[in-house]
């Protein structure tokens, strides 16, 4: 039976204790409060419907985070470090709230401040929602951590996002675009561009790239670990192998000396804005190198492979977000069924 004891002139603190759980107790301003909640307590778990939620009390939202960060990122591409800045981001906006306390409106409200207030793009925004509800799901899948409210961040409506990207490259630019890497002062940047037009990799993979996981015999590319943390294989077609093959080995084992992705979008920015400033015209304006993927993802189809076949090369998992990747030009299209 519930017991209610007075902590003071406003306090009262009842304990429920019942065979098969461990001991509650919670403390309200006035005695009928207390009195109803103990009772409630004892008849769910008479029912045997009563899930402790004071886990969830007792947890904040930044704690969620801060352990997710400690115990998955390092399983994760790159240790996590990709999501680093959303994770912070989260920590500053939930700070000390916890997780029973997190409901809806909270999650909508940095969705408009993040939106209307920081100018986020909606594309950002809903990477940073996906990530506070897989570590909500952590919470109540892998850590036991009962959500009152439920998991809330599948309850708030997600930015729209914009129509994705169909850049490819032009006739004549791949052209250009090497003939503008050999200028550069980067010895990477132009064998990259290669590699990521034969392979539809990302370019943090590339990055990552080390001569132990590279088959010359087999013609095959392994990748430990990728965005979405499993390996995959990726087989090398000739260019790539010419390509590698006049690479000089160096002797920390990686390909690269450009190791971080934020390095080679930096180069790569770099050649097209001054092939830019020197020429007039359309080509390399607005180019970006994550285009690179829809390119070679594109040429994938072109050349014949399947959607499968397609898949195990780029590593999307569903087919949906591969379709995304690949735009085929319709005059192909003619040139091959007429």
């Amino acid at each position: 039976m519930a017991t209610t004891e007075n902590r003071g002139p406003y306090q009262f603190r009842v304990k429920v204790r019942r065979k098969g759980h461990r001991p509650l107790s919670k403390t309200f301003n006035n005695r009928k409060d207390a009195e109803a909640w103990g009772r409630a307590m004892e008849a769910e778990m008479d029912r045997g419907s009563f899930i402790p939620a004071d886990t969830a009390q007792r947890t904040t939202v930044t704690e969620a985070l801060e352990r997710y960060r400690d115990e998955v990122f390092p399983r994760l591409a790159q240790g996590g470090r990709p999501e680093l800045s959303r994770l912070n981001r989260l920590i500053e906006a939930f700070d000390k709230l916890s997780l029973a306390a997190l409901d809806t409106v909270h999650v909508a409200q940095y969705r408009d401040r993040r939106l209307y207030h920081d100018g986020a793009s909606a594309q950002t925004v809903k990477h940073e929602i996906g990530l506070l509800n897989r570590v909500l799901k952590q919470c109540s899948i892998d850590w036991g951590i009962h959500l009152p409210r439920g998991l809330v961040t599948a309850l708030v409506r997600k930015p729209t996002v914009p129509p994705g990207r169909k850049r490819r490259l032009l006739p004549g630019e791949e052209e250009i675009l090497l003939a503008a890497a050999r200028k550069s002062k980067s010895r990477d940047i132009e064998p990259i561009i290669i590699i990521a037009l034969e392979t539809a990799a990302r370019r943090g993979e590339i990055a990552a790239m080390r001569w132990e996981h590279i088959d010359f015999e087999k013609s095959t590319w392994f990748i430990p670990i990728t965005k979405n943390g499993e390996s995959r294989e990726v087989p090398l077609y000739k260019r790539a192998i010419e390509t590698l093959k006049r690479l000089p080995r160096r002797i920390d084992g990686f390909v690269w000396t450009l190791r971080r992705p934020d390095g080679i979008t930096q180069a790569f920015d770099r050649i097209c804005k001054s092939y830019q400033k020197e020429n007039e015209g359309r080509l390399l304006r607005g180019l970006r190198f994550h285009d690179l993927r829809h390119e070679a993802t594109s040429r994938l189809f072109e050349k014949g492979h399947n959607e499968m076949e397609a898949g195990h090369v780029t590593g999307h998992k569903d087919s949906q977000m591969l379709r995304r990747y690949t735009h085929l030009r319709a005059e192909d299209l003619v040139k091959k069924f007429d």
